[in-house]
């Protein structure tokens, strides 16, 4: 069993940036990722990392713009998203995955409530 609670999220101007937290306990040994979901869309995946941390891998949308990153000692993983757009408003998701290469939310089993994220233009 897995349990995550994410925060962070908020109303932020384009061009700003905010920083997701995902506090996870139980079977934390994993890889990690992030997915986020706007109204009328599915989820999509945006980021996902590795347990050591040594590998990563991002969505092309959000390439360049968001940093994935985890913090093993805390159990908790980030997600720092910069240079936000309107597009990127979403319900943000973290989730513990069986690998990096995931590619659809279906194959992940443990999510948290989500946190919300909304980019004015």
């Amino acid at each position: 069993q897995v349990q995550l609670v994410e925060s962070g999220g908020g109303l932020v101007q384009a061009g700003g940036s905010l920083r997701l937290s995902c506090a996870a306990s139980g079977r934390t040994g994993y890889p990690m990722a992030w997915f986020r979901q706007a109204p009328g869309k599915e989820r999509e995946f945006v980021a996902a990392i590795t347990y050591s941390g040594g590998s990563t891998r991002y969505a092309d949308s959000v390439k360049g713009r968001f940093a994935i990153s985890r913090d093993n000692n805390k159990n908790t993983l980030y997600l720092q998203l910069n240079t936000l757009k309107p597009d990127d408003s979403a319900v943000y998701y973290c989730t513990v995955v069986p690998s990096i290469t995931i590619m659809s939310w279906r194959e992940s089993t443990y999510w948290g409530q989500g946190t919300q994220v909304t980019v004015s233009s």
